[in-house]
This record gives C-alpha cells, structure tokens and sequence, in this order.
C-alpha cells in the first residue's frame, strides 16, 4: 500500500481523501480576506490549504510583446505580469498565513515558482510542496524541491508521459521519497466531458506513487467520481463568494459547496469498502425476509406435498428454495398448518 505523510496525516487509499482548499487569488490583494478565507475552509471541512507563492517578476517579465499577452481563455486581454500582479500572494503575507492555518489547526503549504519562493516556505517550514503543471517541465525546480527531502504533489496538466516520467524521475532521484501525482485539465473552468477520470488509474498503474485530481471543473461531480477511481488526494479553489472579482472565482467552489465535497467524497470512499461476498451486519436482520418453502393449506398427516399446498414465499424461516423439488411427493409426518414453515422432520424421507 502507497502512503504519503503531510503534518501526520496519511494519505493512501485505504484511508478518506485528502480535501485542500486552493485560495489561489481568490483573496484579490487583501489579506484580511485571505485570512477569512482560510478560516472559512476550516469550517467547510479542508484537510490543508494551499497558496501559490511568486512574485510577477519571479515568473515572467514585464513585457508588452506579443509572447506576453494573453489572446484567450477567462484572462484574455491581460498582459501575463499584470495577471500575476493582480494574482499573487506577496511573500511578506506568508508568515501571517502560516501563523493562522497554525492557530486554525489546518496544515498550509504553497506551490513554489521559483528557488526564492522555496527558501522563503522553508523558512516557515512548509510541511510539503505543490508543483504546478505549468511547472511540471521545470526539471531544475522540481530538483530543488525534492532536496528538501519533504512530501511533493506534481500536477500533470498539459503534460504527456514522457514529460511526467521525467518529472517523476527528478523528484524521486534528487530526495523526494512521497510523491502523490496528480490528475489535471488546465483549463479555467474545465470541461467535465474533458475530465478523462480512467486516467487516474492508469496513472496508479504507471507509477510507484499516491495518486489525486486537481480539479477546475465547475461544481464536485468530478471531485467526487475521481475518488471512486482511486483518488486520494483532491484539489479544489475555494472562495467565499464567486460573485467577487478575480481571475478564478468562476470555477471555485464556496464554503457550503466545499462542505458537500468533504462530505460526498468520504461518502464515496465509503462506499467502495472492498471486494467480499460475506454478509454485512446491516443485511442480517433482512434475511430472515427472505424466500423460503412455506405450507400454504392445512394438510393432514399421510397426505402427499403438493405444488398446490406448498409455496416459495417470503419470509425466510423455512427450508430454502432449491429444496422445492426434493420436498414435492414427498409424505407428511404429522399434521401441518396453513403459514407453517417446511422442515426436514416434516415429511418421509
């Protein structure tokens, strides 16, 4: 069995999924409301939360080329630095933040872009590291996260399997000895018929790792199936409201809507139990209600068992059903009653 270990908590299939609460820039520059947000995700049920630590000049250039402009998609007509602008948690927040999820009782941990944004997570001591699929190709950070010998999360949006094995093989060949992979669309919202789910288990199959979704589809239906198919480990933004402004409010989900989450996807770990035909403790009462050979005419001693006085019926006190043909014919013992149920002793062998 695969485990992954963040702040003692386990993460495997045989334990409830993981549920993090990505704020992303769902805090809009304010860190009064990141905070609020983070106690909000608390009280909806959030394993861990989840920043993104940058800065625009740590992940792209101030530049009005063409290569810099965004030209589709829920951010079109941004220039890629005044996205990220709008976007990013500063790095002088990250104490604050840390120091409430602490008080909260809730793990914290980011998605580092870059070795400034790693240093300064170490410093708070992030208990594990998010890569993010835009990420997922930067071979050198991934390198240096998994030098910090923590817990790793790989999203593989975008990324197809030559791209994954070598992310794979840079985190667990430079220190990283818990990986849990996750399955991602990186679309802002994703199409639900795009969600490809099996992947998640061909991903399992693949790789010595935990596996998960990262998921920007709108609503938990995905969230949900993908723990049904061995997810163990679920992303999902969270905001307070999607009527705030921000570049990710419309596929967040909101505080009563992450609380169904939390509740659903243990719900449907729950049900996957595992294979067995043993019978369950809530069946058993019931099988006293099942079908059963029941006399069904009085019938007096000597007399023959017949189709016409012996019935299958409901419930189940008499002898069972495959016995029909072998009590048919049969001669009576003693007198029987109308609602008695078929034994052996009632009839000649």
């Amino acid at each position: 069995m695969r485990y992954v270990k963040i702040n003692q908590h386990k993460i495997g299939e045989d334990q409830p999924p993981y549920l993090v609460a990505e704020i992303s820039a769902n805090h809009n520059g304010q860190l009064d409301k990141a905070l609020e947000i983070m106690s909000a995700a608390k009280q909806a049920g959030a394993h861990a939360i989840k920043l993104q630590t940058y800065t625009p000049d740590t992940i792209t250039l101030d530049c009005d080329k063409s290569d810099f402009l965004i030209n589709s998609g829920p951010w079109e007509g941004y220039k890629l630095y005044d996205l990220y602008k709008q976007a990013h948690t500063p790095f002088e927040w990250h104490k604050t933040l840390f120091d409430h999820a602490r008080k909260l009782d809730i793990t914290c941990f980011s998605s580092p872009f870059d070795e400034s944004a790693v240093n300064l997570l170490e410093d708070l001591n992030a208990p594990a590291y998010k890569i993010a699929s835009f990420e997922a190709i930067d071979i050198p950070l991934i390198k240096y996260v998994a030098n910090t010998g923590k817990p790793m999360i790989i999203s593989t949006g975008m990324a197809n399997l030559n791209e994954i094995q070598e992310a794979v093989d840079a985190a667990l060949g430079n220190g990283c000895s818990e990986l849990i992979l996750l399955h991602c669309i990186s679309a802002y919202p994703a199409p639900i018929a795009e969600s490809n789910l099996r992947t998640l288990q061909d991903l399992a199959s693949r790789y010595p790792v935990v596996v998960g979704l990262s998921d920007h589809t709108q609503g938990t239906t995905a969230a949900v199936t993908a723990v049904a198919l061995g997810a163990c480990f679920i992303e999902k933004h969270f905001t307070l409201s999607r009527n705030d402004p921000g570049p990710d409010s419309a596929f967040s989900l909101e505080p009563n809507e992450f609380k169904f989450l939390c509740q659903s996807s243990k719900d449907a770990w729950l049900a996957l139990g595992k294979a067995g035909y043993e019978q369950k403790q809530s069946e058993k009462t019931n099988t006293l209600f099942r079908r059963s050979l029941y006399f069904v005419k009085d019938i007096k001693k000597g007399e023959i068992v017949t189709e016409k006085n012996m019935r299958s019926i409901r419930p189940g006190f008499g002898l069972p059903p495959k016995h029909y043909q072998d009590i048919i014919g049969k001669t009576l013992l003693k007198d029987v009653e109308r609602g008695n149920p078929v034994a052996w002793q009632d009839v000649i062998q």
